[in-house]
């Protein structure tokens, strides 16, 4: 790992490059900082760019206007300045130190002092700084710990944690997605000491970082930490499932599939309906998220290598690819079988060699057979498509002309 980020071409072209020289110099400095710098370090791709000055807002917006970008106010009374230019927002925030610290809700007062900024951060790793010609800063040991790749806190880990409640889960998400071997100790114990500090936070801060914890390479590792002492159950309000995780996380490498945070959340904490409702409430999860948890947990436990091969096709006809993959992968998770299992395989992958056709029979076929429209017609296009799906989905023209012919006749 390289400490210097010279020549990068994120850095030191587009738009990024523009907003730095517009705020740097003339008795300013500003500096790219956090988890961009981070990512940078360790070779894995930079999505959202924060960046520190010693400029006051209004100096923010004055040299960032003038150069051309768009600035909105989004934190101003903070020192966050959003600037918008070639469609990229990047944060940009005045120095700062903190006066007094209550929770999330730190009272702050703006400085000129990198170092005593960066010491108001979470993690060492989370503190580090570039300038535009790459020269990175380190104030508080983050390039040792991000060699070493060891996720720590600032100084007093429950000093903290206590400023801020999410950094307990951060702790977990950080090591999940950076770290390597066991949690860094002091930080564990703070953690567990204060646990009941979790119950202060909002449910929508938890959901966001539980679902980022769970998409981590290490996500299965950290959760096992945290339900070994008392963390997990107190976020998810249930009993979690570790095994089942553990067994989900390796179904998805298995069939080189995508992490998938609530697929997991569902491995995690969902076996009956009345789950799905628990985690709806203390995780604040969006309509979509629930819909999706609650079609899991409706049918996860009846699908299986049993199945027909037209039972098969028509679960996934009537479910569709994603939900029919979701109830295969944890019916699979919570088998027991093996990841190699050849049936549970040919189960799980038949989205990828089967595309369910859509339903070809029409109300109209049936008038013209003399039905009228009303509730009889209805019944028999449901009668008419369950002679389709038992019949295999037939094509050809004869066989829908059959099944019309017998769904029009009346009874």
């Amino acid at each position: 790992m390289t400490a210097n980020l010279s020549g990068a071409a994120w850095l030191a072209q587009g738009a990024l490059a523009k907003l730095l020289a517009a705020l740097d110099g003339s008795g300013e400095e500003a500096r790219v900082v956090g988890g961009a710098v981070r990512n940078a370090l360790l070779g894995e791709p930079v999505h959202e760019i924060d960046i520190a000055t010693t400029a006051v807002p209004e100096e923010v917006i004055k040299r960032v206007t003038a150069a051309g970008f768009k600035a909105v106010p989004t934190g101003i009374e903070h020192g966050t300045v959003t600037v918008v230019g070639d469609g990229m927002p990047f944060e940009v925030t005045t120095l700062r130190r903190d006066v007094e610290t209550y929770g999330r809700h730190a009272k702050v007062v703006f400085g000129r002092d990198w170092k005593a900024d960066a010491e108001r951060r979470d993690f060492t790793l989370n503190a580090l700084s570039a300038s535009r010609d790459g020269a990175i800063e380190d104030y508080v040991g983050g390039l040792a710990d991000l060699t070493a790749r060891k996720v720590r806190f600032i100084g007093d880990p429950a000093k903290r944690i206590a400023e801020d409640y999410l950094r307990i889960l951060r702790f977990f998400r950080f090591h999940a997605w950076y770290g390597k071997g066991g949690l860094d100790a002091p930080g564990l114990a703070a953690c567990i000491q204060l646990r009941e500090g979790l119950d202060q936070l909002s449910r929508e801060r938890v959901r966001m970082e539980m679902l980022k914890l769970l998409a981590a390479p290490g996500a299965v590792a950290a959760l096992e930490v945290m339900a070994d002492n008392g963390l997990l159950g107190r976020v998810i309000a249930g009993v979690p499932n570790i095994v089942h995780v553990t067994a989900m996380a390796r179904l998805e490498e298995t069939l080189t599939l995508a992490p998938d945070p609530l697929r997991r959340l569902g491995a995690l904490a969902v076996v009956v309906a009345e789950d799905v409702e628990r985690l709806w409430q203390k995780l604040r999860l969006t309509n979509v998220e629930h819909a999706r948890l609650a079609g899991i947990a409706e049918g996860w436990w009846r699908i299986g290598p049993a199945l027909s091969e037209n039972a098969r096709r028509t679960l996934l006809y009537r479910l569709g690819p994603a939900l029919f993959l979701d109830q295969a992968l944890l019916g699979w998770a919570r088998s027991g079988a093996a990841v190699q299992d050849e049936e549970w395989r040919k189960l799980a992958t038949l989205p990828q060699r089967w595309t369910a056709p859509a339903f070809p029979i029409k109300a109209a076929d049936l008038m013209a057979r003399g039905m009228t429209q009303g509730p009889a017609l209805g019944e028999a296009l449901k009668a008419a498509e369950a002679a389709w799906i038992a019949a295999g989905f037939p094509s050809d023209r004869a066989a829908l002309h059959g099944i019309i012919e017998k769904a029009a006749t009346p009874r």
